[in-house]
This record gives C-alpha cells, sequence and structure tokens, in this order.
C-alpha cells in the first residue's frame, strides 16, 4: 500500500511517499480502507520529535492520527463491525497511520461515520472532537450556567469545543481575529476578544473553566481568569504528574516532567485553582456520543482545505503556518 513514511525525527522534514506492507490484523482489529485523513498539529510534533520521550515511534513510521473509511475485513473478536461499515476513528496512540491507504485500529477506538456527514467531514472530526468531549465532559465536568473561555476559537479544538461547550449551556469566550469572528458567533461563541487588539487577561474575569492550548506565557495569563475553583486544562502543556502516572512513565521521566510543570502548579495553587495536562486518547464509545450530536445538527465540522493524496506534506506545511481556519483534510481513497 502506498503511505507517507517519517524516516527519522526531523524539525519540518519531509515525509517519503513509499511502498509499505499492509497492516497485520489482530483478533480485535478492523481492517480498514482509509478514504479520507485529517491533520493535525500533533502530527507535525510527532514527526519533530517532540514527544518521543513520552509517546517513542521507531522511524520508519505512518503518521496521521484521523481516519474515515470503509471496514473491509475483522478480526476473530470483533463482534460491533462488519465488512463494508462505514467508520471514523482517532486511532490509539503506538498505532497511528491514517496518511496510508489502510490501517489495522482496535475496534475500541473507532465509532460508525455520522451519516450526515462525507468521509472527508468525518475525517475532521475524531482526535479535535475527543480532545473537546475529554476537557470540557471528563475532566472540567461543564455545566449549564458556568463559563469557560476557549483560546484560540479558529483551531480545529476551538471550533468544536464552541459548539460543545454552548451545548452543554455554558458562556463560551474565545481569542480570535476580527476576520474569524462571524464564524464564531455562528458556532456559538458568546464573546470574542480580538487578540490583535486587546489582551484577553484584561476583558475576561470570573471564569470556571479555561481550554489552554497556546505557549507558556499564554498559560500564565490564563490563571488571572479563573474565579476561585476554576480549573485550568491545558492541552498544550507542560504535562503533570497525574499525566506522568497515567502514561505508565519511569520514575525518571516522571521527575522531569514534576520539574516542567511545578511552576505553573504552584501559581494555580496559590490563586485557589486546579492546573491539569489533557493529552486526548482514543475512545470509540465516546466519539459514538459524537456522531449522535452530530446527525443531530448540534455540531457541525468545520474544514479548511482538503488537499489530494500526493500533496500531504504541502498540506501538512500549511497546518504549520497556523493560518487554517478549521481542519485541513487529506482525501486519499
Amino acid at each position: 500500500m502506498k503511505a507517507f513514511v517519517v524516516d527519522k525525527y526531523s524539525k519540518k522534514g519531509i515525509l517519503r511517499l513509499a511502498e509499505m506492507p499492509e497492516p497485520v490484523l489482530q483478533d480485535n482489529d478492523v481492517l480498514v480502507e482509509i478514504h479520507a485523513a485529517g491533520l493535525n498539529p500533533l502530527d507535525s510534533k510527532i514527526r519533530d520529535g517532540e514527544f518521543k520521550l513520552i509517546l517513542p515511534y521507531h522511524p520508519p513510521f505512518v503518521l496521521g492520527h484521523d481516519v474515515a473509511g470503509t471496514v473491509v475485513r475483522v478480526g476473530s473478536k470483533v463482534r460491533k463491525y462488519k465488512p463494508g461499515d462505514e467508520i471514523y476513528s482517532r486511532p490509539r496512540d503506538g498505532r497511528i497511520g491514517g496518511l496510508a491507504e489502510y490501517i489495522a485500529i482496535h475496534e475500541a477506538d473507532v465509532a460508525l461515520k455520522p451519516k450526515n456527514l462525507t468521509m472527508e467531514e468525518a475525517a475532521s472530526i475524531p482526535l479535535v472532537g475527543l480532545t473537546a468531549w475529554q476537557v470540557l465532559v471528563e475532566t472540567a465536568n461543564l455545566n449549564k450556567g458556568q463559563k469557560v473561555f476557549i483560546q484560540a476559537g479558529s483551531g480545529g479544538v476551538g471550533m468544536f469545543a464552541i459548539q460543545l461547550a454552548k451545548h452543554l449551556g455554558a458562556t463560551v469566550a474565545t481569542t480570535a481575529s476580527a476576520a474569524g469572528a462571524d464564524l464564531l458567533k455562528a458556532l456559538g461563541a458568546d464573546i470574542i476578544v480580538d487578540y490583535r487588539k486587546d489582551d484577553f487577561e484584561k476583558v475576561l474575569s470570573g471564569y470556571d473553566v479555561v481550554l489552554n492550548s497556546q505557549d507558556a506565557k499564554t498559560l500564565e495569563k490564563s490563571l488571572t481568569v479563573l474565579k476561585p475553583g476554576g480549573k485550568l486544562i491545558s492541552i498544550s502543556g507542560p504535562p503533570d504528574p497525574e499525566f506522568a502516572k497515567a502514561q505508565g512513565l519511569n520514575l525518571m521521566l516522571r521527575l522531569v516532567l514534576r520539574f516542567l510543570s511545578r511552576g505553573i502548579r504552584a501559581k494555580a495553587r496559590r490563586r485557589g485553582v486546579s492546573y491539569s495536562f489533557l493529552f486526548m486518547c482514543a475512545q470509540g464509545d465516546q466519539l459514538s456520543k459524537i456522531t449522535s450530536l452530530i446527525e443531530s445538527g448540534v455540531i457541525r465540522p468545520v474544514a479548511d482545505r482538503i488537499f489530494p493524496f500526493e500533496a500531504t506534506n504541502e498540506a501538512l506545511a500549511y497546518v504549520e503556518t497556523g493560518r487554517a481556519k478549521g481542519k485541513v483534510i487529506i482525501k486519499i481513497g
């Protein structure tokens, strides 16, 4: 099969289009013919080697965290899916590989594709949808009447999280340029801070939850908009000791991550709020709940551009510009 491969960790390295063996199907796997794949900033970070200590892949490996396609074969223990099913998934860490013609995925990581979405639209959902769900529903337990600040509303996670938070009944604030304001209002944002003109920490206050996706400086500023008891949840780091424990990292790495996060954790404690790091995980059952929201019209996908499979390197470079409004998709089959 054709696949785009990382031959070595390299910042802004070029993926190689290669002929690779078809994935080996394990007992609990479904073999999927991929029709479309989503790209994410995480793909660049994996290729660059930013996570190689906590997510070690051994080159050459196939990149790609979002897939939509058709089941062509199932393992002997699979009960939920059959050949011909149209599915979408964020394959679990250690088994990524969406930038290929085929992928084997554990059935627990899979959900039926929303009936009202194309394959390309469906491929835009899994990683950002699960990230937003795990931040707002699983970690923050966001409730009706609460206030949430979602940074970078025009990004893939931001656009999904705004819609989900609004569905949960929260007041939603976000940051964006003036050019993106109308779209974000249509998605459900109540307050839009123009980051080119205003400092969000001077505009917002009394928030229950902050979803941080930006740099360390922005992370620290985010503490100031929370009310006592509020929750600062970061998807861009630094990882905290709880994450290290959940990942089963060795003692040395646990100590390193404890050191890296001690500053923000201490500042959070002094302000009477909590800090946690979330690295989303594959979860087919949660993705099925997201499917229901999409099919009912509560959430809609927002795609920026669709690239042909052969232009995957150009598409990844476009993601790295940070200018995409929504998701960047690769059309494969």
